[in-house]
């Protein structure tokens, strides 16, 4: 299945996790460029990771000691202040 992550803008995909093994609870996606860019859910691997960073994604995983909501306003802070606003 796809989701797309509209241009500028964050996501979450802690829903979209379902390996039991993976190492994190939660993948925050940024998306700075002006383009739409499709992504591969559900998430299985770490490779995942990887490979979408290859696309344009910048992925910030979300280990279980991490606070999630603090990762993710620094995250859309970034994003903010690279687009200007």
């Amino acid at each position: 299945m796809k989701f797309v992550v509209r241009a500028q803008h964050i996501v979450s995909l802690g829903g979209y996790i379902v390996e039991r093994n993976f190492p994190y609870r939660n993948l925050i996606l940024v998306n700075k460029s002006e383009e739409p860019i499709k992504v591969e859910i559900p998430v299985f691997s770490e490779e995942w990771i990887d490979e979408h960073r290859q696309l344009g994604l910048e992925v910030i995983p979300v280990d279980e000691d991490d606070n999630f909501l603090n990762l993710y306003r620094k995250a859309k802070a970034d994003l903010d202040k690279f687009l200007g606003n």
